[in-house]
């Protein structure tokens, strides 16, 4: 008999545990849930405001896809899951399976007070779009100010990579318009040191950088609140007429009203295989998951997908009367692109090498861009 299994979530983690486990078993019946059939490919996001790329560039609808891989879709997000994770609810309607896995996403904290004052860059195309249009209507004397800040109570769940992207992107935007010297760039992070999961290396060229563009630095403060205008933080305030802000990450709401095991931080606890704790047959990818590593583990396209791939495995083996002995990969591939030019950090329990702004980096990741995205028209 079929082995039923569900994967809650389209994106990268959704897509490569659906993938690895149909290569594994071509006659399990895979069903994938989410909000609407398409992938948004989010690292993208940054070319938005620039125009080199538009929303429907990145958009996917997945019907081909789910045609090629005969996998079915549920459309409805998941509001919950019950019987020890035998059934998925959601708001369309319940889906039993044999073998589940977990790989929503995560969610921004917008509990800093006047957050509503700053777009979240990651939250998808409409995000980006807004900060294009906002771009365009900047006068003559404006800041842009462009931020992140974490978790505190987990230390992986942020995204300050896109963030320095966004950075770089639009200085060399303003520049190229001709407008840098009218309209000030500002960066700001509570952390001493922003980026440290890159290296210290990275952290200090990514500062140098920003000294030499003439950005203006605010770090090392906690964040008070944002307003229209301004960000205040506990060691001063500088003015902000657009602000860009990636507050820190935790897990989906309705993982609270669940069985599911959580961190402090709110995210489901898995081990180095991706099982849920405590729970048979469940397995978790992506930034829905808190896992055991090193603390520079990223919360990124790529880690998302090797946790999925190796949670796809041991569920198949479990499932097949085997033991779950795929332990996920741990490493950070990282390209600070700034529209033209990349720099690119790489680290694994190894290694760590990081190579300067040079412009065939930033081709490598637009190729990178176009391959990953083929697979799924």
């Amino acid at each position: 008999m079929s082995k039923r299994i569900t994967i809650i979530g389209t994106g990268f983690a959704g897509l490569a545990a659906a993938e690895k486990y149909r290569k594994l078993d071509p006659s399990a019946e895979i069903t994938m849930v989410g909000k609407t059939p398409e992938f948004v490919y989010l690292p993208s996001l940054i070319w938005i405001p620039s125009g080199k790329r538009k929303g429907s560039d990145i958009v996917i609808p997945l019907a081909s896809f789910f045609k090629r891989r005969n996998i079915k879709f549920h459309q409805g997000a998941a509001t919950g899951v019950e019987d020890g994770g035998r059934t998925v609810v959601t708001e369309n309607g319940k889906v039993e399976n044999d073998g589940l896995v977990i790989a929503c996403g995560g969610r921004f904290i917008k509990k800093l007070p006047g957050i509503e004052h700053a777009i979240t860059p990651c939250e998808g195309v409409k995000s980006a779009e807004a900060i294009r249009d906002r771009l365009k209507a900047l006068k003559a004397g404006s800041t842009v100010a462009i931020g992140f800040s974490g978790n505190p109570k987990e230390p992986s769940a942020m995204r300050g990579g896109p963030m320095f992207e966004f950075l770089f992107g639009i200085e060399k935007q303003l520049r190229a318009e001709g407008r840098r010297d009218d309209i000030k760039v500002a960066f700001f992070c509570p952390a001493p040191k922003p980026g440290i999961r890159l290296g210290e290396k990275a952290v200090g060229a990514l500062l140098g950088r920003m000294k030499k563009q003439n950005i203006d630095i605010h770090i090392g403060h906690k964040l008070k609140k944002l307003e229209a205008d301004k960000v205040v933080t506990e060691g001063g305030e500088f003015r902000a007429d657009l602000i860009l802000f990636m507050p820190g990450m935790t897990g989906n709401k309705w993982f609270a009203g669940t069985n599911l095991p959580l961190s402090e931080g709110g995210m489901i606890k898995a081990n180095e295989m991706c099982q849920v704790e405590g729970m048979q047959h469940v397995y978790v990818a992506g930034d829905s998951g808190s896992y055991p590593g090193p603390g520079w583990m990223p919360k990124q396209a790529h880690m998302a997908e090797l946790q999925a791939r190796a949670g796809a495995q041991n569920l198949f083996d479990e499932l097949s009367g085997g033991v779950a002995k795929e332990k996920f990969k741990t490493e950070l591939i990282c390209i600070v692109d700034s529209g033209d030019k990349g720099s690119l950090v790489f680290r694994s329990p190894k290694r760590s090498i990081m190579l300067p702004n040079m412009r065939i980096l930033h081709w490598a990741k637009r190729i990178f861009e176009g391959m990953h995205m083929r697979q799924y028209r």
